[in-house]
Parts: structure tokens; C-alpha cells; sequence
């Protein structure tokens, strides 16, 4: 009876609290968005009193690309700010201008609202804001969520984001992106203390402001949920009785949240008194002795730090120093003998302790405990009032565990296998053995008595000459077995063209219209009888290393079609002759325009968007054929411009196919470019596709800083690119050795993610490495961001001087860059 007076009395306190926070929490706040997503063209107030405006007309949001793709649908129970989403057919991003530096909360709201235009279930889509991955390939479907999804992060803005947070929605494999609701709230700066304790105990950390944060749980310890109307920064508190490992060793505990007091620096905005005026005390077990501890039990995303807050207060003991208790993180002691009135200043007065704990892999849980103190002397019981605990993003700047899981996936399933094929192999025995002898003894009788055939893998060694198949292009392309005229009958795709075909179609191999020369030899400009106009490239017949990429290059593009690729037109093996035909690229290599030439200096969105032409390219021939395909010569001359800069990669010459199921990496003989090679892959000779990511990283260097990747005229620290330009970005000073031709025009937002992503391709451990597909993710967000600043170049316009530039480019287009194939065969 009397317990049933306490929670009436408790209810009717509530009640009285709930209103006077219902007036604290709807005053406007000097620096927040509230936004609802879609088709309101009204302000949409919410239950709890917060009106929500519309995404369009508001002169501090903005969109980009503009979205008119929008979706509603009234649902019975479904909160008016879940009735419409906007729908992102292409990647887009949404830039908030805030008032205020610093941390932001931003809360986003995602419900697959049914329509009959698009199905949102089954979208798959990215989310990333100011330069932090928040969600990684999500989908409804395939996550198997049935109900709204909201998702609270903390995230910094900064005087290099030029007060700006923006937020990126990227669909993925062609499908689309949604979102319903954005909240964007300043973070008081007392809201979080510089401190924090680690655990295991050492020393106090730094709390970093670089990093971003995720709400993962936020619970009021004893008392009821709290919606966004209990709370002055509109934050939700949900109950811990779920968590609870044994419920029967703790007891719900509450008092007046009106007599809740605050000292020793502690905020009102770090919890409503709500929170503080209940706890979960350790239940009576009628014992003398009471030696066991509450234990709050959290599954979480294993490989990250967490950040974990407690939240005490003493609404229990009768006078000062009498609750004195132990508190436990992961089994280990977090504080011994804390006093929490002493701490707080008082009865009855609020008090938080920071933690920061690392859960390592193989670990997913986070276990909480408060018991009493091993000192005599004080009350046998312990409490906890609230607990809040957040994610932090990792070094890779995310916080999805999927996108790391997604770039070490082929390694994990292959090691996988590879242990399979350990185990089946051990166990085949003695007989295999004496197979396997008798078999290596009639090999060695045939090498006595035959001669000993040529390699056909593009190892060094002797390649003899022989006629090549006809390789036919899939059915499905946009080309037409009629498309390339000829003398003779009309050829399919990479058709086979006749001697005198080539003679005609270059005038005998004018001088006039050569277009360059490389280690397979030299390159024409030609028209063929149709009038199609083409680049035709002819090989040395004396070079073997030749024949090996006049054969990989057939073998390669006659399975490819992709509007980045170049596209092999056909070839010809008469008369010795090793000639390739291919579209003609008007606008010639990339190197030509960043320097060397008296090109017109390319645009940074030009550049950016050549970039994400030549890496839809590379992401093609990694994963949208059914074996993958690994270039091993990306560089800047084999990446071709056509009239409209459109960017394809060319010369597959030295293209491998990736390694199999039962894999993790090719071994092969180290070939590629200097400047460009994957230092990995030089040490081990082990090539993976993460190989192409570390030269397309040489590649974008070369695209910001408009010089080549390895120049030995230089003073030594600036010859190679890659470890001159990494010293730059690692100091954030990247813009000073940009190209003098892009000042005043770049947005720097956009060149510190261009950057980041650069750092990531070359870093030194290729599982360290980015995907293809995440790269042109950051590449068309650092687009995205460039458009957005509308290549005002406000934000570097203060650079006047580049004194680190490197001094004369011009005379880099004697230096010849050689590939490490073409030395092997030169025998250097």
C-alpha cells in the first residue's frame, strides 16, 4: 500500500515536471534545423510540440543536386514527420549553414513510406556527414527492419567546414536514397568534459574533437522512457530494465525531480532532473552481508572505442558520505569507493563520470556494474541514475563496422577456404603422394623428349607466336556487327582487320598522324573505310614481352563493355604484325592536360570529374564482370579524354584477372609503372585489386598538383609525389602544392576529402585500403561538395602564395617513365 501511495505520488511529480519541460524544450534554440523531408509544404508539428519545416525554402539548407522526387503516404500510427521522404535518384548532398562552431548534434529520421512509385524497402544507400561515413550500404530489406529507423550522431563542425555541416546520401548498385526527417541542435560546451577515464585504469585521455559520435544507448536507470519533450536538447531516454542481467538484484528508487540540484560545474542541459530523480538501487536480500552488484549487460559493434557516461545521484542516503559504492566497466574496476555526495556537493545533487573503453574484435558487449564498496562502515547498497553510451568513429572515419567488414570480406572468406583446402589436403594420404611421384617422373621423361613450351602467363621468357581466336563482344552492347566497314564481311565486335585494312586506314602509317609511342610501340591516328575514326596501335613484332600484352589486351577487352573503358574495335595478326584498333579518344591522355603541354589548364570540377569517370572504370573491372580484373598499369597516359573530357581507362597490355575463391592474391612477377607501384605488392609479389587502388591514388595527386609522379630533377624530398604530397596532407596543409592554376577556385571541403580519400588509397597495407566503389563514393561527394561552393573558391582565396611549389613542370615531357615490364625485357 504504501509502495502504490509512492508511485502515485512519483506520477503526479512527473506529470507537474513533464509540463515545465514541455516550456523549457520548445524555446527556440540560436542554432538549430528542424526538418521534415518530402512533400510538407506547411511546418509539421510534432507531438511533443516541436514544429518541423520544410526542406525546401529555407535559405540556410541546401540541396544539391535538387530532388523533386518526393514520396508520401498518411499511415495510420505513423508520425506526420515518417508520412514523406525525399527520394535521391543520384548521390546529393544537404549543407546546413550553422551560427555556431563546434559539436552538432544530428538526428536523422528513415521510414520506407509506401508509394507506388518507388519501393524504399529495397533501397540500399550510404550516408556520410562532414567527411564521416554514418551508415554503410543500409537497406530495409535486407536488414530485416520492420519498423522506423532514427539514428543520433554527434558531429563536429569546424572553420575549415566554413561553418557548414553537410550531409551526404549516396544510393548504391543502381538503387536510390530516402530519407524523412533531419534535426540539427547545437551541443552546449559544457556538455562534454576535455576528460575521461580509460579503461582498463591509466591515465586520464584527452576526449578528441576531430572524431564524430553515435548514440548507441541512452537509458534513465529505474524510471519510464523519456521522450524529446523531457528533454532541453531533444534527446530520448529509454528504460534499462531490458539490460538488467539478474532484475531481482536491483529495485527502482525515485524522487521529486524538482528537488534535483546541480553543483561542481554540472550542467542542466547534461540530463534532465528526470533522470536523476530515479536510480536502480540494489534490492534488499535480507542479509547481513550484501555482496553482489546490478549488472547492466550492452551488446555493441565490436572493433571500436566507446565513450560511456554515468550519470549518479545520491537520492538515497539520509546524509553526506554515507553511499560510498563500487563501479565496474568490462570486469574491471572503473572507481573504487566513490562518495557520490562528496563528489556532487551534496545530496540530492547531479554528478556524471566519462569513460572510454576500447571493445576489441571478438568482443561485442560492454557489462556495466555499481556494488557496494569493500570498506566497512557505509550503506550496503549502490546506485546508478543514468547511462549514456556513444560510438567513435575509427580511424577510417566511420562509424559502420560494415564498412570495414565490406573491405575485408574477400580476405576473410578466402582464408576460409584456404584452411578448407588444408584440412581436404591432409587428409588425402599416402596414396595421392605416390600418384603425385609417379606423375613428376613422367614430366621429366616428357621434357627430355620434347622441347620445352613457352610460358603462356606474362612471366619473363621466350613467347612463341600464335594466331589468336576471335574474340566476340557480348550481344547486348549498343554496338552492331555492321558498325565497322570493311572490304571484306562485316566483322563483329574486336574483329579481325586485314593488313591492308590498317595500311589504308593510316596512309601507310603517316608519320603525320602519330599520336605517341610506349613500350609496346607506336600509336596512330587512322580512319577506317566507314569513316569511324580510330587510334591504332602497332606493336614490335621483335619485342616477346609484346606478344604477351597483344594477347592479354585481346583477351581482356573482348569480354568488356563499359562507357569508361576504351573499347577495342579489333586488331591484326597478318605478317608478323601485332596491331590494335581501338575508339579514338580526341582528347587524348590525361597527363597531357595536367602538364607538358599547352593544353588549357583543366577546372578542379573538371578534374574531379574525370576522376570519377576513370574510377567507374577501375570499379567495373573489380566487380561488375565475373572475374575479377586487376589493370596493374593505372596512370595518367593510360587514362584517355574524348572531346567532351569524358574519362575511359586504356591498355590492358598488363591486366591480370584477380585471384580465385580459394585465393587472397595472385603471385606474379611485379610489373607496373614506377611512381605508381603498390610498395606491397613490389615487396611480396603478391597482387591483389588493392593494387589499382594505390596507383589511382598516385593518380590523383597527379590531378591536384599538376606534376608526374616521380621526378628525379627535384630536390629529394619532392621526387617522389606520393611521399611529398602524404607529408602535406598529414600536416592538413595540402593546398599549398596544389596546382597554382586551381587557386581561388577550390572549395576546401571538397579538396580535404579529395585528400583524405588520397591518403587512404596510398596507404602502405592494402587491407588498409578503400574499395574502388568507396573511392568514387568519396570522389563524387568531393564533386558534390565543390558544386555546393559553387567554385567560388571563397575558402582559399586567402592563399596568395604557394612557396613549396614544385619550380618548372615543363620540362618533365623528356623524362621517360618507364614501365618495370619493360626494363625486365630489356634486361635492366
Amino acid at each position: 500500500m504504501i509502495h502504490s501511495k509512492r508511485s502515485i505520488l512519483y506520477s503526479f511529480l512527473c506529470a507537474f515536471h513533464l509540463q515545465f519541460a514541455i516550456c523549457s524544450s520548445s524555446t527556440h534554440h540560436a542554432d538549430s534545423f528542424l526538418i521534415t523531408c518530402g512533400e510538407a509544404k506547411t511546418p509539421t508539428e510534432m507531438e511533443d510540440g516541436r514544429v518541423f519545416e520544410s526542406d525546401l525554402g529555407n535559405t540556410l539548407v541546401n540541396i544539391s543536386p535538387l530532388s523533386h522526387t518526393i514520396v508520401s503516404n498518411f499511415e495510420m500510427g505513423v508520425p506526420k514527420i515518417l508520412s514523406s521522404a525525399r527520394v535521391f535518384t543520384t548521390s546529393s548532398i544537404y549543407t546546413f549553414t550553422t551560427n555556431k562552431i563546434g559539436r552538432h548534434w544530428l538526428r536523422l529520421h528513415f521510414y520506407p513510406v509506401n508509394n507506388t512509385r518507388f519501393d524504399l524497402n529495397s533501397a540500399v544507400f550510404s550516408v556520410e556527414a562532414n567527411g564521416i561515413t554514418l551508415i554503410h550500404e543500409f537497406s530495409f530489406f535486407r536488414d530485416n527492419l520492420s519498423f522506423p529507423l532514427f539514428k543520433e550522431y554527434i558531429i563536429e563542425v569546424t572553420g575549415s567546414n566554413s561553418g557548414k555541416l553537410v550531409l551526404g546520401l549516396l544510393p548504391w548498385d543502381n538503387s536510390i536514397a530516402f530519407i524523412n526527417g533531419i534535426e540539427i541542435l547545437f551541443v552546449p560546451d559544457k556538455q562534454f568534459t576535455s576528460k575521461m577515464l580509460s579503461i582498463p585504469l591509466g591515465s586520464v585521455l584527452e576526449l578528441p574533437t576531430h572524431v564524430g559520435f553515435e548514440t548507441v544507448f541512452r537509458l534513465n536507470m529505474g524510471g519510464p522512457n523519456l521522450s524529446p519533450i523531457n528533454d532541453s536538447l531533444w534527446r530520448k531516454w529509454g528504460s534499462d530494465e531490458s539490460f538488467l542481467v539478474n532484475p531481482a538484484a536491483a529495485r527502482n528508487v525515485s524522487v521529486n525531480p524538482s528537488s534535483i540540484r546541480h553543483h561542481n560545474g554540472v550542467s542542466t542541459d547534461i540530463a534532465p532532473n528526470s533522470v536523476y530523480a530515479t536510480a536502480q538501487e540494489m534490492a534488499d536480500a535480507n542479509v547481513n552481508n550484501q555482496r553482489f552488484n546490478i549488472s547492466w549487460l550492452f551488446e555493441v559493434e565490436q572493433g571500436f572505442a566507446y565513450f560511456i557516461r554515468l550519470h549518479f545521484c545520491d537520492i538515497v542516503g539520509s546524509r553526506l558520505h554515507e553511499l560510498v559504492f563500487d563501479v565496474y566497466i568490462n570486469n574491471q574496476s572503473a572507481i573504487e569507493s566513490f562518495d557520490v555526495s562528496s563528489r556532487a556537493k551534496g545530496l540530492s545533487s547531479a554528478y556524471f563520470v566519462d569513460f572510454f573503453t576500447n571493445v576489441s574484435m571478438g568482443s561485442n558487449r560492454i557489462l556495466v556494474q555499481v556494488g557496494p564498496s569493500r570498506l566497512g562502515g557505509y550503506l550496503p547498497t549502490a546506485v546508478l541514475n543514468g547511462l549514456e553510451i556513444m560510438k567513435m568513429s575509427n580511424p577510417s572515419d566511420s562509424l559502420d563496422g560494415r564498412l570495414a567488414a565490406y573491405l575485408d570480406s574477400n580476405e576473410i572468406k578466402d582464408s576460409k577456404k584456404m584452411r578448407m583446402i588444408i584440412v581436404i589436403s591432409s587428409c588425402l594420404g599416402v596414396g595421392f603422394v605416390l600418384i603425385l611421384l609417379v606423375l613428376i617422373v613422367f614430366t621429366v621423361f616428357l621434357c627430355f623428349r620434347h622441347k620445352k613450351k613457352p610460358k603462356d602467363d606474362d612471366d619473363d621468357g621466350p613467347v612463341a607466336w600464335s594466331p589468336l581466336p576471335m574474340y566476340v563482344g557480348n550481344s547486348g552492347t549498343k554496338f552492331s556487327s555492321n558498325t565497322f566497314g570493311s572490304t571484306t564481311a562485316s566483322h563483329s565486335l574486336s574483329q579481325i582487320l586485314s593488313f591492308s585494312e590498317v595500311r589504308d586506314a593510316t596512309r601507310n602509317f603517316d608519320k603525320s598522324l602519330l599520336l605517341g609511342s610506349g613500350g609496346f610501340g607506336k600509336v596512330y591516328k587512322g580512319v577506317l573505310e566507314n569513316g569511324l575514326v580510330v587510334a591504332v596501335k602497332r606493336g614490335n613484332p621483335r619485342s616477346q614481352q609484346g606478344l604477351v600484352e597483344f594477347k592479354t589486351e585481346i583477351e581482356m577487352l573482348s569480354k568488356l563493355r563499359h562507357r569508361h573503358l576504351v573499347s577495342l574495335i579489333g586488331y591484326c595478326e597478318e605478317q608478323n604484325e601485332m596491331i590494335l584498333v581501338y575508339e579514338y579518344m580526341a582528347g587524348g591522355p590525361l597527363r597531357q592536360h595536367l602538364y607538358g603541354s599547352n593544353l588549357p589548364p583543366l577546372t578542379w570540377k573538371q578534374r574531379l570529374e574525370i576522376g570519377v569517370g576513370a574510377a567507374k572504370g577501375l570499379h567495373y573491372l573489380h566487380t561488375g564482370v565475373a572475374e575479377t580484373i586487376i589493370h596493374r598499369d593505372v596512370k595518367t597516359t593510360n587514362i584517355l579524354l574524348d572531346e567532351n573530357l569524358d574519362a575511359k581507362v586504356a591498355d590492358f597490355g598488363l591486366s591480370k584477372f584477380g585471384p580465385s575463391l580459394n585465393q587472397t592474391h595472385v603471385s606474379t612477377a611485379v610489373k607496373g609503372s614506377f611512381g605508381y607501384l603498390d610498395p606491397e605488392y613490389f615487396r611480396r609479389q603478391q597482387l591483389t585489386e588493392k593494387s589499382d587502388v594505390y596507383s589511382f591514388g598516385v593518380v590523383m595527386l597527379e590531378m591536384l598538383c599538376a606534376r608526374p609522379a616521380i621526378n628525379p630533377t627535384l630536390p629529394r624530398e619532392q621526387v617522389n609525389i606520393a611521399e611529398w604530397a602524404m607529408n602535406w596532407q598529414k600536416k592538413g596543409e595540402l593546398e599549398k602544392i596544389m596546382d597554382p592554376d586551381l587557386m581561388g577556385f577550390v572549395n576546401l571541403e571538397s579538396l580535404r576529402k579529395y585528400g583524405e580519400t588520397a591518403q587512404k588509397c596510398l596507404s602502405e597495407n592494402g587491407n588498409e585500403r578503400p574499395s574502388m566503389g568507396d573511392v568514387l563514393w568519396n570522389l563524387e561527394y568531393a564533386l558534390q561538395l565543390q558544386e555546393v561552393g559553387n567554385g567560388s573558391g571563397g575558402d582559399v582565396d586567402g592563399i596568395s602564395d604557394i612557396p613549396d611549389r614544385i619550380p618548372d613542370v615543363e620540362s618533365v615531357h623528356s623524362i621517360d617513365i618507364e614501365t618495370v615490364s619493360d626494363l625486365e625485357s630489356n634486361g635492366t
